[in-house]
């Protein structure tokens, strides 16, 4: 119960399932907080400073105190059967392209442990992950299509990229929240990869509208309320062919059918790709640990023959006209389930409720529980009231971060790479620390060069540490090295050498010594009359021992002068 006493729904629904939680504690990383056996320490300053960055880029007015929740969650991610939560900001938008996107809120809140394995009455959690700092940043319900939920969606995941947060699939989660006109809001969570979220979309306001067609028929077929007759068929089942069925049964099991009058028909109805009513059914027996139910519309089927279908009609009393279920297992699982399963026929007659779904692999959804409201947020009491500290600085965007290199003489597409880019900070370092090479030089390098090794050459490029790219960086700058003999120094370095061993065996050559290696190489190749040729030989040998301007000019020197013993003075 909440701080009122009053039950969340949601809540209920989770309490109904009476599963068992076992966590995976790791000393390495978890603490007492995590048991839930010690009061929580005080807000992540860190979290909390990124948390008013966000707001600040978004234009978003910030509380002058941040008063901690609870919110009740009792499916076993958290030991403490609350999620910490904290409003940060409000009233904050973006501009997606030329179009005003409001910023509803901007929440701080713990993330839960993370599910290892889900088994029909027991659910195995790993608490690593319990109480990491997370943004939540919902926008207002004011996005139209598909394509722009993606589009908001991107363009969010770009500006976070502007702060200090982890990146990659899983670390950043869309909950979509879906409604079309005449249904209702429906929140979907897990959709962890960006590219599927307009289809995740689009398949829920398809779903909708089938969900309102079987209200229509509903009302169609003048049916007022739902009626259902509910009996135990056990002792039918024991002589069945039905493995299904049977097996159930010889472990104990019972098996219940239930009537729906009027409703022939409409649980074979195709609410998704490859999903019926039927299936939305059998979803909720699942999460009872159920395997999921039978339905009269795909019947005769799983065993059952025509035979046993009419004499079970009969059984029931059901007309043409009706539809029936079956469901097995333990008694008292069944009765639960069923009690749900009777609540979510009714639910037809609305039409689309009010529910949280998850994301399947096929961007179909599946029903989690019922849709939270109010009576699950209550005050923490164990956080003192907090007040944000008011030298927090609005940061550059990524978008502010591409023009500014864009200045530096960096294509677009690479200023997009670098400000995108995990190694954007280590970037920034070093065009401050090394003055004496082009700020796009080293962008080269750290961006473009690293990557075409490993892709042409094969090379482990992993072993590229900041440290070993910062001192073949700091040896370019200091002339030691040239930008062509870093391919060779890193080849080196990869196969076993230090990266300094690697930087001496490729050093530059002093003028002095490029044009003495220059005579002898003109005077091993006397016969080559073509310049470029010459060129190419040369380029060929001294490679990365000194820039190649500097090579060309030596060889034109040496070849005005006759020096090239053999080669016509030019």
């Amino acid at each position: 119960a909440g701080e009122l006493g009053q039950v969340d729904k949601a809540a209920k629904f989770e309490f109904s399932k009476n599963k068992r939680f076992v966590y995976n504690f790791y000393e390495d990383c978890c603490c007492l907080v995590e048991l839930d056996e010690e009061p929580p320490h005080e807000i992540n300053e860190e979290a909390l400073r990124i948390a008013l960055e966000f707001s600040k880029l978004v234009n978003a007015r910030i509380n002058d105190v941040v008063q901690v929740m609870r919110k009740t969650v009792i499916d076993g991610s958290n030991t403490s059967g609350f999620q910490r939560t904290a409003l940060i900001a409000v009233n904050g938008f973006v501009i997606v392209e030329n179009e005003r996107i409001p910023i509803q809120t901007i929440c701080l809140e713990e993330d839960a442990a993370k599910i290892v394995e889900k088994k029909s009455d027991e659910t195995i959690f790993n608490l690593s992950r319990l109480g990491i700092p997370l943004l939540e940043i919902a926008t207002a319900p004011t996005l139209k299509t598909p394509a722009q939920v993606k589009k908001v969606a991107e363009h969010i995941g770009i500006l976070l990229r502007s702060l200090k947060v982890k990146r990659g699939l899983g670390t950043i989660r869309q909950d979509v929240n879906v409604s079309i006109r005449n249904g209702s809001r429906v929140e979907i969570k897990g959709a962890q990869d960006l590219r599927a979220l307009s289809k995740i979309v689009e398949i829920e306001a398809h779903r909708q509208l089938k969900l309102l067609e079987i209200k229509k028929e509903i009302e169609k077929r003048n049916i007022r309320e739902l009626e259902t007759r509910t009996l135990d068929v056990t002792d039918f089942f024991k002589k069945t062919n039905s493995k299904l069925i049977r097996k159930s049964v010889e472990k104990g099991n019972v098996v219940i059918a239930t009537k729906i009058n009027k409703f022939n028909g409409l649980l074979g109805f195709e609410i998704m790709p490859g999903k019926r009513l039927g299936t939305e059914l059998a979803m909720h027996c699942k999460l009872f640990g159920l395997k999921g139910l039978i339905h009269s519309d795909e019947l005769p089927n799983y065993g059952i023959s025509a035979q046993e279908f009419n004499e079970l009609k009969k059984k029931l009393n059901c007309s043409d006209e009706d539809a029936f279920i079956l469901i097995t297992g333990s008694k008292d699982v069944v009765e639960k389930a069923l009690e749900d399963i009777i609540d979510r026929l009714k639910q037809c007659f609305v039409g689309v409720p009010k529910e949280v779904r998850r994301v399947e692999a096929d961007f179909t959804t599946s029903f989690l529980r019922p849709m939270p409201g109010s009576a699950r947020m209550y005050p923490e009491t164990d956080i003192p009231l907090i007040k944000p500290p008011k030298d927090v600085e609005t940061p550059k965007t990524v978008f502010e971060r591409i023009k500014d290199y864009e200045k530096l003489g960096i294509s677009s597409e690479l200023s997009k790479t670098i400000a995108l880019s995990k190694k954007r900070d280590f970037f920034d370092k070093l065009i401050k620390k090394y003055t004496n090479i082009e700020a796009r030089t080293i962008a080269q390098i750290l961006f473009l060069k690293v990557k075409d090794m490993k892709t042409r050459l094969k090379l482990d490029t992993s072993k590229l540490t900041e440290e070993v790219l910062e001192e073949i960086i700091k040896a370019l700058n200091s002339r030691i090295i040239t930008t062509q003999s870093i391919e060779k120094i890193v080849e080196e370095f990869t196969k076993g050498k230090s990266v300094k061993e690697a930087i001496m065996n490729n050093k530059k050559l002093s003028d002095g010594e490029v044009r003495r290696r220059i005579k002898e190489i003109l005077t091993k190749n006397k016969t080559i009359k073509n310049k470029k040729a010459l060129i190419g030989v040369v380029m060929k040998e001294l490679r990365g021992k000194a820039e190649g301007s500097v090579i060309v000019k030596i060889i034109e020197e040496v070849l005005n002068s006759g020096q090239g013993q053999g080669q016509d003075k030019i």
